[in-house]
């Protein structure tokens, strides 16, 4: 896997992926940037949610589960001294489909945090992660 970082100006940069795709960064503006896209450690914790999702709708999709609703709400804490490192991260995770099985729905969160998450797996040892998840009979609006 590649992955090329290019600097534009000020503090923007783009990141060019060897898939094909481009994802743009910025600093915040006390720091140069213009805040024109995600900081790279949203990059980060959006890229942890991205795998944790991958991971739970591809292994209840496997398991014949009518997923119509899979997000996910990461709330991070970070250090208070440089490098500002994620010291914990939680993962709270809504699904909704038409007779989800709770326990298979509860088997693929825990697959995913404890096991399959290639993201996690990477953070866990300097990271406290915790999650929990919930099930709704209907799609309800979250915030």
């Amino acid at each position: 896997m590649k992955v090329r970082v290019r600097w534009t100006d000020h503090m923007s940069f783009v990141a060019e992926t060897g898939s094909g795709h481009s994802v743009v960064m910025d600093g915040p503006p006390d720091h140069g940037g213009r805040n024109l896209a995600a900081r790279p450690m949203e990059m980060v914790l959006a890229g942890l949610g991205g795998c944790s999702a991958f991971d739970i709708v591809n292994t209840l999709t496997k398991a014949r589960q009518a997923v119509a609703h899979c997000e996910v709400k990461l709330d991070a804490q970070r250090a208070d001294t440089v490098p500002a490192v994620f010291t914990k991260i939680h993962l709270h995770f809504i699904l909704a489909g038409a007779g989800l099985d709770p326990s298979r729905v509860k088997r693929a969160v825990e697959l995913s945090v404890e096991k399959y998450c290639s993201v996690i797996m990477m953070l866990r040892d300097r990271v406290e992660i915790t999650y929990d998840y919930e099930v709704q009979t209907e799609l309800r609006a979250t915030s």
